[in-house]
């Protein structure tokens, strides 16, 4: 019992691969959640998402209205305004971070085991 592997070699391989490799994404490992143009948006709808910045953030639209001003609208702002900064320093660090580690894991060879 003896088994035969047929592979075609008449060069149609080559051209399907160039024509597959155009398509398909590369191999490499990418688990940042932001670029440079998208940081901004996609945070502040990520903070947003969440109640209690809602919350903060009707309190600061309704105390824009001289009829329900209840504090100075510098200081409702200021508990919102320093949560979100510090949420995206913070997340900004993080992705940063991602970024880094992507980056050394991508450039790193691998061993392939044959069985």
């Amino acid at each position: 019992n003896t088994r035969r592997i047929v592979l075609p070699d008449n060069g149609r391989q080559w051209k399907d691969w160039k024509q597959a490799s155009t398509v398909y994404s590369r191999n490499r490992i990418q688990t940042t959640k932001y670029t440079w143009l998208t940081f901004l948006p996609r945070n502040l709808l990520r903070q947003f998402h969440r109640l209690g910045n809602l919350y903060f953030f009707f309190l600061v639209v309704l105390n824009w209205f001289p009829q329900v001003e209840v504090f100075h609208r510098e200081i409702t702002m200021l508990p919102l305004v320093m949560v979100l900064l510090f949420s995206m320093i913070k997340d900004a660090v993080e992705d940063y971070r991602k970024y880094q580690y992507d980056k050394i894991i991508n450039i790193t060879k691998t061993r392939v085991y044959d069985k």
